[in-house]
């Protein structure tokens, strides 16, 4: 855990619980959410799923369950999108096409919490190939790219620069999720 300035939380990358630490940035909050926490979501998911279908267990199923890896993390959307809804949040897909130029990233805080960004990243020499979590907030007034792979939170110049990085995410492939206070119909 590093920051910036004292008022800015911040988590560094563990294994891949990239989604851990950008919720955690994202609420500002050690320990919003634990490990423990995204396992029984995705449990409940996995759950919610098999009782609607007939699922095929294997051996490997231990390790590899259907919304996260058990050894590792690498939590999906859906984990996401579960752990938000229960504190009352919501996801809103952004439109690829439009590129990061239409999000308002100017509405109130009561409107929009914050921008989660899922990248495709690349490790060992390109060997490993993977997705990552990339949390974005506005802290008193100024964005910051809460990244755990970054060893402090960034700031951002302005809104331009935001957007310009959101381009620049979704150019490579990244998908853009707003995260919303309250519940968008």
């Amino acid at each position: 855990m590093s920051t910036e300035k004292s008022h800015v939380y911040h988590e560094r990358q563990r294994l891949q619980f990239c989604l851990i630490h950008t919720l955690n940035s994202l609420f500002q909050q050690k320990d919003a959410f634990t490990r423990a926490n995204l396992n029984a979501i995705s449990e409940k998911l996995a759950l919610d799923e098999s009782f609607n279908n007939e699922s095929s267990w294997t051996p490997l199923s231990i390790f590899f369950k259907p919304h996260h890896n058990a050894l590792t993390g690498n939590y999906d959307i859906n984990v996401l999108t579960a752990a938000l809804e229960e504190k009352g949040k919501s996801v809103v897909w952004h439109d690829r096409r439009k590129g990061g130029s239409s999000v308002d990233l100017d509405a109130s805080e009561d409107v929009l919490m914050g921008v989660v960004i899922n990248i495709a990243v690349k490790r060992f020499a390109g060997i490993w190939k993977s997705r990552h979590w990339i949390a974005l907030r506005k802290i008193d007034g100024v964005w910051y790219n809460l990244d755990s792979d970054l060893s402090a939170p960034k700031s951002f110049r302005d809104t331009d620069e935001v957007r310009e990085f959101l381009d620049s995410s979704i150019v490579r492939g990244g998908e853009v999720l707003l995260v919303m206070n309250q519940k968008q119909s």
